[in-house]
């Protein structure tokens, strides 16, 4: 068996189709691809991003999504243009924190201002955000479970049972996760989290290299025999440590 990852997008769909033609070219076209969330905001084409992954999705690939902290903030905008998230530490409605949120909407052709009314910016938003685009992002799972690892998009509060999980949690969490070395019973896959270069931990591996800031995005295969970071020059074997 095995699985590929990939970190988070941000807006980078140049560098989404280079991820997914790494995979192509190491298993496959129909290789199995897991995408750990976060697919919006800071980058150039969030719209472009989403529409690639439902058009992969509607052709049949076997490609998974986990919901990121920034993708649950476009759908809750268009319902409630005040929704404020209740783990975000700059509180303040999406398209007026510091979470890149103007990228996103500029891919969609709205441009916002901390001029324009927020009543202003919702509106042409309802009107330019197709909204299968939004009722997609609203489903997206918050975990994807197989056996060679468990994909979240931030973490796992350690010691709970997965189907006690909350989102906000799955979507938010840094500490105590990022810090706890116990054996979650199966390796978790996440981002939300920059490192420079992909982290195996043992009982995690972190693959958000900060694409969100000018970083690459990463891409990883899972099998019986490890954890691989593809690169152009073939798949290099990560090794746990610190």
């Amino acid at each position: 068996m095995r699985i590929y990852a990939i970190g988070d997008v941000h807006g980078h769909l140049a560098l989404l189709r280079t991820a997914h033609d790494l995979v192509a070219a190491d298993g496959g076209e129909t290789s199995p691809v897991v995408h750990v969330g976060d697919l919006i905001d800071r980058g150039p084409d969030s719209a472009g991003v989403i529409g690639f992954l439902m058009d992969g999705q509607a052709a049949g690939r076997d490609w998974r999504v986990i919901k990121g902290n920034h993708d649950r903030a476009l759908p809750n905008f268009l319902r409630d243009p005040g929704w404020i998230d209740p783990r975000a530490s700059d509180a303040g409605p999406w398209p007026r924190r510091d979470a890149g949120a103007g990228a996103t909407l500029l891919s969609y052709g709205i441009a916002e201002g901390e001029s324009r009314p927020l009543a202003e910016v919702h509106a042409e938003a309802l009107q330019k955000i197709p909204a299968d685009h939004s009722r997609w992002l609203d489903g997206l799972p918050p975990w994807h479970l197989t056996p060679l690892a468990l994909f979240v998009h931030a973490g796992i509060r350690p010691g709970i049972d997965l189907g006690a999980q909350t989102e906000d949690d799955l979507l938010w969490m840094r500490k105590p996760f990022l810090g706890d070395a116990r054996d979650h019973g199966v390796l978790v896959v996440h981002g939300h989290t920059p490192v420079d270069a992909p982290e195996h931990h043992g009982n995690r591996l972190n693959i958000d290299t900060g694409a969100a800031h000018g970083g690459p995005l990463s891409v990883v295969r899972l099998d019986s025999d490890g954890v691989w970071l593809l690169t152009d020059s073939g798949p290099r074997l990560l090794q746990p440590g610190p």
